[in-house]
C-alpha cells in the first residue's frame, strides 16, 4: 500500500505535469504549420494574390503592413479591423487613425475569396492579413519569415480603443514607448516596427504639423514638403508624400538614414533620433546595419502577431472578412 508521503509525491508530481501540459498548450496555440493539413496551398495562395497586388501598385505592400498593425493594437491580432459598420457593429475603420487612410480590405477580400474556394471555412481572416504583411515585406525586397497560423476572428469590434490604443504621427517617444510596452512591445520592437516606415507613403495631414512648426528637420526637405502640403487644413490634406523619399518602394533601412539625418517625415519618426527618448542608440544602430535591423524587425513582427490572438474555440472562422457569420 503506498504511503501517505509516496501519494503526496505523486500528486505533486502529477500537478507539474499538468502545470507543464497547460504552458507548453498555451506556446503552442499558434504555430507555422497550423493549415499544413487542413490547407496545404493557403501560403501560395496568399503569395500569388500579393505578388500581384504589388506589382499593380507597390505601395499596396506597405498598406497591407499597416493594415496588419492597426489590427493587432486594438483587441489583438483578431481582424477586428475588417469589419464594416453594420446597424448592430461599430466597427474600426471610421475611427480616426483609420478613417480615409487604412486600404488593402479588397486585396484581403480578393485573398479570402480565393482561400474559401480552396478550403472553405477553415482559414481565418485574422491569419490571411498576417501572411499577406509578411508576404507585402518580401516582396518589396524585405525578410522574410515563419508566420505563426492558427488565430480565429472576432465577431466585435472597438472604435474606441482603435482611437486610444493606435499611436499617433504627432506622438512623442515617451508616448510611443508607453504604448507598445502596454502591448508587450519593448522599445528596440518599437524603433524595429518603426522601420515599417521605409515604404508607404502618409498624407499631408499627418505630417503638416511637422513641416512647418518643427525645428529638427532637414529645412530643405520642409519645404520640399511643403510644396505639397499647405500650411491651412483643405484641398492638400489628402496630397502624399513617401515616408522614406530615398527608396520608398524598397524595405530597406533607409528610413533610419532619413531619420538620423532630420529627414523623418513625421514627428514620430523624428522622436526616435535626438529627442531625448532613449532610443537614439537602436536608431542609430540600424541606420547602420541594414541587416540588423531586418533581424529585429522579424523578431518584432513575430511578437505583435502574438497579441491576445483568439485560439481553439473562441472567436470563429469568417466566411466573409466584412462581417461576423
Amino acid at each position: 500500500m503506498a504511503t501517505a508521503a509516496a501519494l503526496s509525491l505523486r500528486r505533486a508530481a502529477a500537478a507539474c505535469v499538468l502545470v507543464l501540459a497547460l504552458a507548453l498548450g498555451a506556446a503552442a496555440q499558434l504555430s507555422p504549420t497550423f493549415y499544413d493539413g487542413s490547407c496545404p496551398n493557403l501560403q501560395s495562395i496568399v503569395r500569388s494574390a500579393m505578388a500581384s497586388a504589388v506589382q499593380q501598385e507597390p505601395r499596396m505592400g506597405a498598406s497591407i503592413l499597416r493594415l496588419f498593425f492597426h489590427d493587432c493594437f486594438v483587441q489583438g491580432c483578431d481582424a477586428s479591423v475588417l469589419l464594416d459598420d453594420s446597424p448592430t457593429l461599430t466597427g474600426e475603420k471610421n475611427a480616426g487613425p483609420n478613417a480615409n487612410s487604412l486600404r488593402g480590405y479588397e486585396v484581403i477580400d480578393s485573398i479570402k475569396s480565393q482561400v474559401e474556394a480552396a478550403c472553405p471555412g477553415v482559414v481565418s481572416c485574422a491569419d490571411i492579413l498576417a501572411l499577406a504583411a509578411r508576404d507585402g515585406v518580401n516582396l518589396l525586397s524585405g525578410p522574410t519569415w515563419a508566420v505563426q497560423l492558427g488565430r480565429r476572428d472576432t465577431r466585435t469590434a472597438s472604435q474606441a480603443a482603435a482611437n486610444s490604443n493606435l499611436p499617433s504621427p504627432s506622438s512623442n517617444a515617451a508616448t510611443l514607448i508607453s504604448a507598445f510596452a502596454s502591448k508587450g512591445l519593448d522599445s528596440r520592437d518599437l524603433v524595429a516596427l518603426s522601420g515599417a516606415h521605409t515604404v508607404g507613403s502618409a498624407r499631408c495631414t499627418t505630417f503638416r504639423s511637422r513641416v512647418y512648426n518643427d525645428t529638427n528637420i532637414n529645412a530643405g526637405f520642409a519645404a520640399k514638403r511643403r510644396q505639397i502640403c499647405g500650411a491651412q487644413s483643405g484641398g492638400t490634406d489628402g496630397n502624399l508624400a513617401p515616408l522614406d523619399a530615398s527608396s520608398p518602394v524598397r524595405f530597406d533601412n533607409g528610413y533610419f538614414r532619413n531619420v538620423v539625418s532630420q529627414f523623418g517625415l513625421l514627428h514620430s519618426d523624428q522622436e526616435l533620433f535626438g529627442a531625448g527618448g532613449g532610443v537614439d542608440g537602436v536608431t542609430a544602430q540600424y541606420a547602420r546595419n541594414g541587416a540588423a535591423f531586418s533581424r529585429d524587425f522579424v523578431t518584432a513582427m513575430i511578437k505583435m502577431g502574438n497579441i491576445s490572438p483568439l485560439t481553439g474555440s473562441a472567436g470563429e472562422i469568417r466566411g466573409n472578412c466584412r462581417k461576423p457569420n
